[in-house]
């Protein structure tokens, strides 16, 4: 059985330098404040991708997140 990844994003923790966009444009959002969000239709991968790490580990505040359902 296959792992289902889900990508989230701590609004209480997002600072808007955007750095996930970089690695996942197709996938990230922001809202009217300039904070970064997955839409729920982007927020569920079959699998952990080169970008999905990439974005984890370049968000200075940590707030990137994708954790295995």
């Amino acid at each position: 059985m296959s792992a289902i990844y889900r990508i989230r994003i701590d609004s209480r923790q997002c600072q808007g330098h955007a750095h996930c966009l970089t690695f996942l444009p197709e996938t990230v959002d922001f809202d009217d404040e300039g904070y970064a969000y997955v839409p729920e239709a982007e927020s569920r991968r079959a699998e952990m991708t080169d970008a999905l790490r990439q974005a984890v580990a370049n968000c200075p505040e940590r707030a990137f997140q994708v954790v295995e359902e």
